[in-house]
């Protein structure tokens, strides 16, 4: 099954939202020791972008994340889907390979099973990171998205991991997608590394 977002959320990020607080910087305040996930971004993007995971709001899956980036599972996947003011979307691992075959990206995950969901009272506020799912709400797995902007349509509805804590101005660089293809990318930008600290 595919690990998207809905079809409606995709009609209301086209009206934009609200951007959340951010520092000057574009970052967030860390809520706490990390982990973080360090991306290396590559492609015609790059820089590198630090993710706050959250272990107390979702335990489950900031564990796969961290196991997946361990293994280095997440080295040279793809931002397959990225719609302008909404999200770019990452980590499937299985089909989402740069220099591989992507018209399958997105609909992967890992080795490991599925995973229950999470849900908080956390909001998708700009830089939240969510885990991407099919219907079924317990299918989360390795896919992960990061929001350009608002989306509180999004609470209660996927699992928040983490929030971007530096290198937003790389993530609103990353190469989007077409609107007409939901947010499918051409030459897609990449993980280049992506490792815990």
């Amino acid at each position: 099954m595919r690990k998207l977002l809905g079809a409606t959320v995709l009609t209301l990020a086209a009206t934009g939202f609200a951007v959340g607080a951010f520092a000057q910087d574009g970052t967030t305040a860390p809520d706490g020791p990390g982990p973080n996930l360090v991306l290396e971004i590559g492609g015609a993007t790059s820089g590198k972008v630090v993710i706050d995971l959250l272990p107390d709001v979702a335990p489950q899956h900031v564990e796969r994340i961290t196991q997946l980036a361990n293994e280095h599972a997440y080295d040279d996947v793809v931002f397959h889907r990225v719609i302008e003011g909404f999200m770019a979307q990452t980590g499937d691992v299985q089909f989402g390979k740069r220099g591989g075959d992507l018209a399958m990206a997105g609909m992967g995950g890992s080795k490991y099973g599925d995973l229950p969901a999470e849900f908080s009272n956390r909001s998708f506020t700009r830089g939240m990171v969510g885990m991407a799912r099919s219907a079924d709400p317990n299918s989360a797995n390795s896919q992960f998205f990061i929001m350009f902007a608002d989306a509180p349509h999004l609470d209660g509805q996927y699992t928040i991991v983490g929030h971007v804590v530096e290198g937003m101005d790389v993530v609103d660089a990353i190469k989007k997608g077409a609107p007409q293809q939901n947010g499918l990318v051409e030459d897609p930008d990449y993980i280049v590394s992506a490792t815990i600290e």
